[in-house]
């Protein structure tokens, strides 16, 4: 039995998010599951109602169509939120809408195997 392949790609640090936000895109093609962390560095400026993150995928990492997977944009400080995928093809990013106003710090993290 061998051991199966791992990896953690860091895809937004420090990275304010206001308006329309998305990840940098991720080919992870080789990988058969993924597990997405997205977390706020800081309270949210406007907080309140957020935003709903959405999985998106792509065939060539340009053109981005939703997953279908959604998770609420975490909006305090150290909150966390995921999502759990599988049969995404090769390209793999996060994006929100934020109300009008509302910023928040994130930090984003792709699981992959």
């Amino acid at each position: 039995m061998s051991l199966r392949e791992n990896h953690t790609a860091v895809v937004a640090r420090n990275e304010t998010w206001a308006g329309t936000s998305a990840t940098e895109p991720y080919e992870a093609g080789w990988a058969s599951e993924a597990v997405l962390f997205l977390r706020a560095l800081e309270d949210a400026e406007v907080p309140g109602a957020g935003a709903t993150v959405r999985v998106q995928i792509s065939p060539d990492g340009m053109r981005w169509l939703d997953e279908g997977t959604t998770f609420a944009l975490p909006l305090e400080r150290d909150g966390t939120g995921c999502a759990r995928v599988r049969h995404f093809g090769n390209w793999l990013r996060l994006a929100a809408e934020l109300p009008a106003g509302q910023r928040v710090k994130v930090l984003a993290t792709f699981h992959l195997k």
